[in-house]
Order: structure tokens, then C-alpha cells, then sequence
């Protein structure tokens, strides 16, 4: 989609490595302008560096996301450098991963004010704005299957992430009439946050070398971050137009459409029920309809 996005203006929060470097180059090279937004301000000047020595425009932003005054100058930036603002990838994103009863307060507190407080206050500075401006957009979120299926040792990090995907439906029927789009994207790259899932960190050290994924990872939907960037793209496309309200996944060479929960069995009883008539009927009514957990990946 070379020259899809040109004309318009991005914010990409957490830019500065990974998933977030990727967006926002592939947006750059599509045309955006983009605000590239870090709290390391070595990393952000130099993915800013990278898109205007490729002839793209960039802005740098260096601020923690969560803050309200994080995701304001961000808007503020992009408006005052370019003019407008069209596009935002709220990327930003944190680890601390423990089981429930290692989890300290302040690491849970720090995943969640990234990742959760930091898509509501950028989804919501972005709204504000395109409502304001009366030319519609798109708000893309950043998920995860951790969010979508649970994940063992992720209490913050699923909880959070399950919110996102949440907020996208929400924000996708509040923002309709302003002709604004939003949806949640649910990446699986190598990267360092996934270098301390058993199995991976060789994988995410070979992928920082250089080196190629091997095709049995790819399969699974393990890749590159550049292998995740090609959605964000797509999504804020006029292609995508009347895509909102999704989760949709991609890492690899897999491209993915993840179902909304939704009540797998209903039964009534008349009156109402008691604890012994659902013991007395729970295993015909879900007996084949549990629900399993965990996020599923096969190597």
C-alpha cells in the first residue's frame, strides 16, 4: 500500500523498539507523517532519524504513557507539527510477569497504567480530537492472546490486555457516528517481551542478530515484528474503512480473526434457580461446553 497514507498524520506510542519501530516505519513509508512516541529519548530520535533519512516526516515525543499528559502531547505534537491527526497506535507497552502470589502491588500497578491507562487516555485524547475535527480516523489498539485466552504467570499483563480488546468494542460503537474506526490488533512477534517465555529467548536472539525465523515458528505464528506492521497499515487504510470493533491477529505468515466471548450454552429454569437444581443439571448443560485457557502455542 505504498501512498495509501499519504496526507495523513500518526501517533505511534512505544516506537522506539519492537513492534512499535516497525508500525511506525511501515506507516512512514506508506506516506504518514509520524509522531514517535518513547520514554527512552535515544531510541525515539533514532527511529525518527531512520523515517526522515528514508525521506518520510517524524516528530519525537518522549514521555511515559499512562499520564493524561503523556497521550496529550502526543495529539499536540502531531497537530502543531503537521497539522492534523489521523491515525493512533497506542503500542506502549510494559512486562513484569509473576504468578498471582510473587505479584507485587507497584508491578502490577506499572502494567496496568501502561498498557490499560495508557490506551484509555491515548484512545481517548485521539477521540476528543477527531471529533473535534469532523474528519473521522482510526484508533488502533494493541492486544494480546494473553488478553484474549489468559496466560499462566500474566495477572497484570492479560488483565490488561483483555481491557484493551474490551475498550475497542466499546469505543468502536461510541465512535461510529464520528466516522471513526477502532480496533485491536493481537500481534505474536519475537521480541524482548517474549524472550522470557521457556523455549523463545534463542529465537529473539537470533531474530536481533539477523537471522531468519524458521518456518516451523513462522507457521505458528511467531515472526517479526515487520511481519506485524503490515496490519496497521492495512487498518488504517481507506481499505479498512468499515473494519471496527475487531481483534485481529497476525505474526508470521498467519493472519488471524478472533471470535468475541459470547454465552457458549443457556438453559432456563422456571422460578428461577437454586444451588441444587444447577448441581443437578450442570453436566448436561455444560458438561460439553467448557471453556479452556491459556494461550495456545505449538513449536
Amino acid at each position: 500500500m505504498s501512498g495509501a497514507l499519504e496526507g495523513q498524520v500518526a501517533v505511534v506510542t512505544g516506537a522506539g523498539r519492537g513492534i512499535g519501530r516497525a508500525a511506525a516505519r511501515a506507516l512512514a513509508a506508506s506516506g504518514a507523517a509520524v509522531v514517535v512516541n518513547d520514554l527512552d529519548a535515544d531510541v525515539a530520535e533514532a527511529v525518527t532519524a531512520e523515517i526522515r533519512d528514508t525521506g518520510g516526516r517524524a516528530e519525537t515525543v518522549v514521555a511515559p504513557i499512562g499520564p493524561t499528559e503523556g497521550a496529550d502531547a502526543c495529539v499536540n505534537r502531531a497537530v502543531e507539527r503537521f497539522g492534523r491527526l489521523d491515525i493512533m497506535v497506542a503500542n506502549a507497552g510494559v512486562l513484569r510477569d509473576s504468578v498471582l502470589w510473587k505479584t507485587e502491588d507497584d508491578a502490577f500497578d506499572l502494567v496496568v497504567q501502561t498498557h490499560l491507562r495508557g490506551a484509555f487516555t491515548c484512545g481517548r485524547a485521539a477521540a476528543r480530537h477527531f471529533r473535534g475535527a469532523g474528519q473521522g480516523g482510526r484508533i488502533l489498539l494493541v492486544g494480546s492472546p494473553a488478553g484474549q485466552r489468559g496466560n499462566f504467570g500474566q495477572t497484570a499483563y492479560a488483565a490488561a490486555k483483555a481491557g484493551v480488546a474490551a475498550m475497542a468494542r466499546t469505543w468502536s460503537m461510541e465512535l461510529a457516528r464520528a466516522e471513526v474506526t477502532v480496533n485491536a490488533v493481537i500481534p505474536t512477534a519475537l521480541t524482548r517481551m517474549v524472550a522470557t517465555i521457556p523455549g523463545l529467548e534463542d529465537a529473539v536472539a537470533a531474530v536481533e542478530r539477523g537471522e531468519d525465523v524458521p518456518a516451523k515458528l513462522r507457521e505458528a505464528g511467531l515472526g517479526t515484528p515487520e511481519d506485524v506492521a503490515p496490519l496497521f497499515v492495512f487498518l488504517a487504510s481507506p481499505a479498512a474503512a468499515g473494519i471496527t470493533g475487531q481483534c485481529i491477529g497476525i505474526g508470521g505468515d498467519r493472519l488471524s480473526l478472533w471470535s468475541h466471548p459470547d454465552e457458549a450454552a443457556t438453559v432456563h429454569s422456571s422460578g428461577g434457580w437454586s444451588a441444587d437444581s444447577i448441581a443437578a443439571r450442570w453436566e448436561d448443560f455444560a458438561g460439553d461446553h467448557l471453556q479452556t485457557v491459556g494461550v495456545k502455542l505449538t513449536l
